[in-house]
């Protein structure tokens, strides 16, 4: 017989809003911590993974909509975590489940919340405000009980900073770094600087012979360089990429001496911008677990994981404007902005996505034997 679970119905009664920063007012209930949580509001279109989302670093700063009608349905479990514990400054659901169906389950999605602080609110009508964010762009909100004073909220979030020229990053990096062991025998020594990244991508790297040491995004370029690697990873991460100093000089040194260098997400974006490229704000960013990507000159779509508000800006053909040294390796089939990168010269190549699939889909996966490859190659 399958233990019970008692309903979380004590934090889904009472009334909560979602005000955006153009006035738009969306009401619902409480999910989760009290609030209010201030934060730009942007849309996933995963249809699970929503634990793997909370906790992953690259949304701090932001309130998540899920545009999956059911979320919680599945519960929650330490397995899952992507980070100690929920990054992303609110969430916005349409349903949330009132009793987890898992064996996997350890806790419900509402007492996860407001066990660790998050201000969620549901009952939200989650298409009409999807289709506003698509429509008008991502922006600014507050989520809030119910009996707040609205103008006052509304001058709070115009008051709250917008995600352009935000470093982020550096307050999601570890501290002090820390070691991943390879799993099985070691075969290689990997740097990743930690600008956000997900417990899944040191796990991969390790499956495949690595020991990873995750360095704090502040760690300067002469302290990677005199430890010798032999790869440098570049995770992702929040905010603005523009706004992120760090790595670029690391990024250049390495890869001059041959050492491989691979990047995802804003480590994708850092990597475009360390040989020249320049990044700009998307509209509503690409958030989900079901995009397209082309391969160019593989003929072949992967569906990928996406979680980004920032892209590198493009050039003719399969140039990076501003990066004569760069060239485009993948293409978005949404909206054909770049979601991959190398160099023509240098062992360094990068993604826009999330290949580690946390939440999946796995199609990307190659990426980390091909950082494995170069790797092999710089050796011998």
């Amino acid at each position: 017989m399958r233990p019970t679970r008692p309903p979380v119905e004590a934090t889904l009664s009472e009334p909560a809003l979602l005000l955006l920063e153009d006035g738009r007012l969306f009401r619902g209930l409480r999910l989760g911590a009290l609030g209010p949580a201030f934060g730009e509001v942007v849309f996933n279109t995963s249809m699970t993974g929503y634990q793997e989302i909370l906790t992953d670093p690259s949304y701090a700063g932001q309130l998540v909509t899920m545009t999956y009608p059911l979320i919680g349905n599945y519960g929650v479990n330490r397995e899952d975590e992507e980070s100690e514990g929920p990054q992303a400054a609110g969430f916005v659901v349409r349903e949330a489940a009132r009793a987890p169906s898992s064996w996997r389950a350890t806790g419900d999605l509402a007492g996860y919340l407001e066990r660790h602080g998050v201000v969620g609110i549901r009952d939200v009508d989650t298409r009409a405000l999807t289709r506003h964010i698509r429509a008008e762009g991502a922006m600014r909100g507050v989520i809030s009980p119910a009996d707040a004073d609205l103008e006052g909220l509304r001058a709070r979030v115009l008051e709250h900073p917008r995600m352009e020229g935000l470093d982020l990053a550096c307050g999601v990096s570890t501290e002090r770094r820390y070691e991943v062991g390879a799993s099985g025998a070691e075969r290689f020594r990997v740097i990743a600087y930690d600008f956000g990244v997900k417990a899944h991508s040191p796990r991969l790297l390790a499956e495949r012979g690595c020991r990873v040491t995750v360095i704090p995004a502040r760690t300067t370029a002469q302290e990677i360089v005199a430890e010798a690697p032999d790869g440098l990873f570049i995770s992702n991460g929040p905010g603005d990429p523009a706004a992120v100093r760090e790595a670029a000089e690391a990024i250049r040194r390495l890869s001059a001496d041959g050492v491989p260098v691979f990047g995802i997400c804003l480590g994708h974006q850092l990597i475009a911008r360390a040989f020249g490229a320049q990044t700009y704000k998307l509209p509503f960013g690409h958030h989900g677990a079901n995009h397209p990507v082309e391969r160019l000159g593989h003929g072949t779509v992967e569906i990928t994981s996406q979680n980004h508000g920032f892209a590198v800006r493009a050039g003719q053909g399969d140039a990076v404007a501003g990066a004569p040294g760069l060239r485009v390796s993948h293409v978005n089939l949404y909206d054909q902005t770049i979601e991959g990168i190398e160099h023509t010269e240098l062992p360094v190549f990068s993604v826009q996505y999330h290949p580690e699939a946390a939440p999946g889909p796995h199609d990307s996966l190659y990426l980390f034997d091909r950082f494995v490859s170069l790797m092999e190659a710089s050796r011998s």
